[in-house]
C-alpha cells in the first residue's frame, strides 16, 4: 500500500466523529443508510481529484489557475479558506475539550498548546512522520465496532435502516445528512487527494510539471485501489460510530449531544467509565492528522494559486510563503475558538458548512476531469464523471432545501 494510502484510509478528524455521533443520537439508526449511500459518491470525487493531480502533474488550484480566470481560481480558493478555518477550529475545539475532560485542566490552555505543537511538528518534521505516530490512536475508533456488538442493537431494525433510506423533511434532519455527506466529501480533501498525487511523483524524481504530466494505466489502477480502500474502512467507521451511538444515547434519550462527555458515553458498553479516555484518544489521533491537511490544503491551493514554491516537503526556508499561509490558517482557527463557542456543536456546524460549499467545487472538479484540453485522452470515466454531477446536485439541494426550512420556523 502506497503512502498516499495509508493516509486515506485514517481520513476521519474530531469533525466528523462529532457528526456521526450527533447522527445517532438525534436520529438512532435512521442515518445508517447514509454509509453505502455516500461511497460511491465520495470514491467518484476522490478520484476525479487523483486523476487531475496525477495526469496534470499539478494540484487542483494549480489546473485552476491554467484553466480559468482569476475570479473561479479565488473564488475556488475563498470557499476553501472558510471552510478549512472553521473546521480547523473546531477540530483544536474538540481536541481541547476532551483533553480539559481528562485533566481538568482548561480548555484555553490546551487550544494555544495544541495549535503551537502542530505547527512545531509541521515546521521541524515531515506530515509523514506525523502520521507514522499518531496513526496508531485512530485504531481506537475501531472501538465503536466492538462497541456496537455489545450494546446488542435490533439487528432487523440496523439491516432495514442500512438499506431502506429513512428520510425526513425537516432541517435538522437535512443538517445533518449534509453534515455526513460534508465529513466524507469536504473541499479539503479535493486540494489534499491531488496535491498528494503531485507529492508522490516529486519523489520519484519528477521535479517539473512537465516531468510529472501524464499517467500509466498501472499508475491509475494503484490509485484507485487507494482510493478506494481508504474511503470503504472510512465509511465502515463512519457506519458503526452511527450504529453504536444509535444503540445506546438514542436509545437511552441522550438525543442531544452537547458535550465530549456525553458523546464518550457511547463507548461505555465496551469500556465503562475507560470510554471518556478512549473517546479522548481518538479525537486527539483523528485530531493530529486532520489539523495538518487542513491547513495544508490552504497552504497547497493559495500557493499553487499566487504559483508560489511550496509543499509538505519543502523546509520552511526554501518554502516560507507556504508556512506562512499554513500557520494563519492556523491562528485564524485558533481565534474562532475564543468566540465562546459550544465545541461539540462547532465540530458539527463545521461538517454542515464543509458540506454547503462542497457542490461548487464538486462542479468544478467534475468539469476539469472531463476536459479534453486538461486530461487529454486520460478523461474521467462517463460513471465518474455522472456520480460528479450527481454528488453536487444532491448536496446543492439539500442545502438549499435545508434553508428554506429553517427560515420558515
Amino acid at each position: 500500500m502506497r503512502r498516499n494510502a495509508i493516509q486515506k484510509v485514517f481520513k476521519h478528524d474530531p469533525s466528523g466523529i462529532s457528526t456521526y455521533s450527533v447522527a445517532g443520537a438525534s436520529f438512532g439508526y435512521g442515518q445508517l443508510w447514509t454509509a453505502l449511500f455516500s461511497f460511491p459518491l465520495m470514491t467518484a470525487v476522490q478520484l476525479m481529484c487523483a486523476h487531475l493531480g496525477m495526469v496534470t502533474g499539478q494540484g487542483l488550484a494549480g489546473v485552476v489557475r491554467r484553466r480559468y480566470p482569476a475570479p473561479v481560481l479565488w473564488g475556488a480558493c475563498a470557499l476553501l479558506m472558510v471552510a478549512n478555518t472553521f473546521n480547523i477550529g473546531a477540530d483544536l475545539g474538540g481536541m481541547a475539550e476532551v483533553t480539559q475532560m481528562m485533566t481538568g485542566v482548561s480548555a484555553y490552555v490546551w487550544l494555544p498548546l495544541f495549535t503551537v505543537v502542530i505547527v512545531v511538528l509541521l515546521v521541524w518534521f515531515s506530515y509523514n512522520h506525523i502520521v507514522q505516530v499518531f496513526k496508531w490512536l485512530t485504531l481506537v475508533l475501531f472501538a465503536y465496532v466492538i462497541a456496537a456488538f455489545l450494546a446488542h442493537p435490533h439487528w432487523s431494525d440496523v439491516l432495514k435502516a442500512t438499506f431502506v433510506p429513512q428520510l425526513k423533511l425537516n432541517a435538522e434532519y437535512l443538517a445533518t445528512f449534509l453534515g455526513v455527506l460534508g465529513t466524507t466529501i469536504s473541499p479539503y480533501l479535493f486540494f489534499w487527494q491531488a496535491a498528494q498525487e503531485v507529492e508522490e511523483e516529486r519523489k520519484m524524481g519528477r521535479k517539473t510539471v512537465h516531468a510529472r504530466r501524464g499517467a500509466t494505466d498501472r499508475e491509475l489502477a494503484a490509485a484507485r485501489a487507494d482510493v478506494i480502500t481508504g474511503m470503504a474502512v472510512s465509511n465502515v467507521t463512519m457506519y458503526f460510530i452511527i450504529l453504536t451511538t444509535g444503540a445506546t444515547l438514542y436509545v437511552s434519550g441522550h438525543r442531544d449531544i452537547e458535550t465530549a462527555r456525553q458523546a464518550a458515553e457511547a463507548l461505555r458498553p465496551l469500556a465503562g467509565s475507560g470510554a471518556y479516555l478512549l473517546f479522548t484518544l481518538g479525537l486527539l489521533g483523528t485530531g493530529m492528522l486532520g489539523v495538518p491537511v487542513l491547513a495544508g490544503s490552504a497552504a497547497y491551493a493559495v500557493a499553487e494559486a499566487m504559483h508560489w514554491r511550496g509543499s509538505l516537503a519543502d523546509r520552511p526556508r526554501k518554502a516560507p510563503k507556504f508556512y506562512a499561509i499554513l500557520a494563519i490558517a492556523m491562528m485564524l482557527g485558533l481565534v474562532l475558538n475564543f468566540l465562546k463557542l459550544d465545541a461539540v456543536r462547532m465540530l458539527f456546524w463545521s461538517a454542515v458548512l464543509n458540506g454547503a460549499l462542497a457542490p461548487p467545487l464538486v462542479v468544478l472538479v467534475t468539469l476539469l476531469s472531463g476536459d479534453k484540453k486538461v486530461m487529454e485522452s486520460r478523461l474521467s470515466s462517463p460513471v465518474l464523471q455522472t456520480l460528479g454531477w450527481v454528488t453536487a446536485a444532491i448536496m446543492g439541494l439539500a442545502t438549499i432545501v435545508m434553508i428554506v426550512l429553517w427560515l420558515r420556523t
